[in-house]
């Protein structure tokens, strides 16, 4: 297949909408405090069914130095997202004219916004070789208290996907709302023992300053510090409320992008190869705009440190699609019984299309977390 020019960097651009309609709902209140998650959630779901499918693959071996204008967005990002934050952390003691219900009701959309988009971009710059873009994204994390993520998908998720030893791997029949409490304990649980492992590997203890997690600490501690200074408690409580629905938001994009898919077992704790069908795909026109192309996850898991405007979708011979967009799967995900409706019938032809000779798939589905080996 020839190679597709790349897509114009403007329409990833469209993120940059959602700190206004943050700042509308916070200065009118009432009807105006959906307008955050309309605009994420409703906004690119009416967008994917009114433009359709990407499907091109741009050349891979495109260079950096034509990528600046979607390099971009993800730094730019990091100053706009945390003016927009504590802005209005510091305005809210101020805003007489919100309930307590809308404060918080508008720092749910903060969180919306600081998950769906922050984390997302962080995402992308933690992948990156520039330490730089690395640093960037742990204060995109610092901004959620998540800044663990980094050492969980870096160095747990991106090994063990598609196994019982990654905890963000959903498993087969799990609601999210089991998902949900589960990853929040092994997710730390499973980044703070690799990296001890890196450490002692090296001969040295959790203490040693090169453990990432006094750079964690730092970090967030910072972050605490200037909500509670800039807004009082009620700033501090309302930092807290949008980091918890950000998380929330993170984790229920972790949920679908691997729901029931597993990596066949090779016998003693070893597992097949990463492959495309491992993930599932959407080729969703705007919600990959929003989304700077998360939805390529396959490729992303076979190149991590490809940069977004240029990872490949697959068709579904090679991965599974997903139906709709993240932002549509998402809500599902919400729905245990809407959610099992839609995916367990997809799993089970995921199953008999790539591993029709595996009839027991109740080892694959156990959700036990086994220790980790570290990365190299």
């Amino acid at each position: 297949m020839t190679p597709a020019p790349l897509p114009p960097a403007l329409p990833f651009w469209l993120s940059l909408l959602l700190p206004p309609a943050v700042i509308i709902a916070a200065l009118n209140g009432g009807w105006a405090l959906l307008l955050p998650p309309l605009a994420s959630w409703g906004l690119f779901s009416l967008l994917d069914a009114l433009t359709g499918r990407n499907e091109d693959n741009p050349d891979p071996s495109t260079p950096d130095t034509a990528l600046g204008w979607y390099r971009r967005v993800t730094i730019l990002w990091v100053p706009i997202q945390a003016a927009t934050l504590f802005g209005l952390i510091a305005y809210m003691p101020h805003a007489t004219h919100l309930a307590t219900a809308e404060k918080l009701a508008l720092f749910f959309g903060v969180g919306i916004v600081s998950g769906t988009v922050g984390i997302n971009y962080s995402h992308e710059l933690m992948h990156q070789k520039s330490k730089a873009e690395r640093w960037l994204g742990d204060i995109l994390l610092a901004m959620v208290l998540y800044s663990h993520f980094r050492s969980e998908h870096l160095r747990v998720h991106h090994l063990w996907v598609g196994t019982p030893a990654d905890p963000v791997t959903a498993r087969y029949n799990e609601g999210f709302h089991r998902f949900f409490p589960r990853v929040l304990v092994q997710c730390h649980r499973s980044a703070w023992r690799t990296e001890c492992a890196l450490l002692a590997r090296r001969g040295l203890t959790w203490s040693h300053p090169s453990n990432p997690y006094w750079r964690y600490w730092a970090l967030q501690g910072l972050m605490l510090a200037l909500a509670l200074t800039l807004g009082g408690a009620l700033g501090l409580g309302l930092f807290l409320w949008q980091a918890l629905v950000a998380v929330w938001q993170l984790e229920l994009v972790n949920y679908i992008e691997h729901y029931g898919l597993t990596r066949r077992h090779l016998g003693e704790g070893k597992y097949e190869h990463v492959l495309p069908r491992h993930s599932w795909n959407a080729s969703h026109r705007a919600s990959n705009w929003l989304l700077i192309n998360l939805q390529r996850h396959s490729d992303h898991h076979y190149k991590p440190d490809r940069r977004f405007p240029l990872l490949q979708t697959y068709d579904d011979s090679e991965a599974p699609q997903l139906p709709y967009g993240y932002p549509l799967m998402t809500m599902a995900a919400l729905v245990p019984p809407l959610w099992r409706r839609i995916m367990n019938p997809r799993v089970r032809t995921w199953r008999r299309a790539f591993y029709p000779d595996i009839t027991d798939w109740q080892p694959y589905n156990k959700a036990q977390n086994p220790r980790p080996r570290a990365a190299a």
